[in-house]
């Protein structure tokens, strides 16, 4: 369902998306084309990618910080001519509403909750789920709420293990533990410019395949007035995941979905210790450790959409 967007930054983000994906109706259309479409959620706008047959099995794609959809531009159209794949950008993120953060609760179950009437809306009943970053929290307590909805993992640099928070989460720790107006204005230089460039680029073996596009798209949509608000939330309440280790960890081993971990080998926000552990839990399990960074499908994305591709064919039929 198409709706008015609330705000002009909203409309700004859109209007720039749909440069490179003009909206198309799925049905009749070419498997190739992505739709940017809207629904309206809880009183909000969320924004979301759509391509492929409804008919098909169901891809979500649960993106990362501090990116939104976009970060999928290119993936969409590698797997919709045999998947129905959804991208949903969360609140505050990409093209949907960003209520001001002291009158909405900016945290990682409200957005679960989110992303679930999401799908409810369009009629999926179960899903495999690609979990990036932010992702992983996100699609894994959903998971939670409904594990017998998921019919496999795609894990890509999203954590659920003690091992994967190493020193580069220190500061955030220290806001967790003391949510002062100092230990949050010491997180705001990871919302400037540079650190976005960072992010794209650190631990990237040829920095050429990171399109510069990703810089100004995301720091467009953190530099608006309140945003750095927004990821202050989201970066608290990112502390309320941890506890919930020990009960996705569980739950792993009791429903045994199907995983597939590609991961970027390089990234120091969520290095490599966080991925081995989840072979310890999950019986049927492909790993593979990429020489790259944080967004590993800038440089690998053909070859995450090939691995993609061969795991769903194994897994959904």
């Amino acid at each position: 369902m198409k709706l008015t967007f609330k705000s002009t930054a909203t409309s700004a983000v859109l209007a720039a998306a749909s440069t490179l994906f003009p909206t198309a109706t799925l049905a009749g259309e070419s498997p190739f084309s992505v739709a940017l479409n809207t629904t309206e959620i809880d009183g909000l706008t969320i924004a979301y990618r759509e391509a492929g047959d409804p008919e098909n099995p169901t891809l979500l794609l649960l993106h990362g910080f501090p990116t939104s959809s976009h970060m999928f531009r290119n993936l969409i159209p590698e797997l919709a001519d045999s998947y129905h794949v959804i991208a949903p950008d969360y609140p505050g993120f990409g093209a949907s509403d960003m209520p001001d953060a002291a009158n909405y609760d900016y945290s990682f179950a409200n957005t679960a909750e989110i992303v679930t009437k999401l799908i409810d809306s369009k009629g999926v009943e179960d899903y495999s789920v690609y979990l990036m970053d932010y992702g992983a929290p996100v699609g894994f307590r959903m998971f939670a709420e409904h594990p017998e909805r998921v019919t496999g993992f795609i894990i890509q640099n999203g954590n659920a293990y003690d091992e994967g928070l190493r020193e580069f989460w220190d500061p955030i720790k220290a806001y967790w533990s003391e949510p002062s107006v100092a230990n949050g204005d010491a997180l705001r230089a990871f919302l400037t410019l540079d650190a976005t460039k960072w992010q794209f680029t650190h631990g990237v073996g040829d920095v050429s395949k990171v399109s510069p596009d990703n810089f100004w798209h995301v720091q467009y949509l953190l530099d608006r007035p309140g945003n750095q608000e927004v990821q202050l939330e989201m970066f608290l309440d990112y502390g309320t995941n941890v506890p919930e280790y020990p009960k996705w960890q569980a739950l792993f081993r009791e429903h045994q979905p199907p995983a597939l971990i590609v991961w970027g080998k390089n990234d120091y926000i969520f290095p490599a210790e966080g991925a081995h552990p989840y072979k310890a839990d999950l019986k049927d399990v492909e790993f593979h450790l990429l020489d790259t960074g944080h967004f590993a499908l800038e440089e690998y994305g053909s070859e995450i959409a090939s691995e993609i591709r061969d795991f769903l064919q194994r897994t959904t039929n």
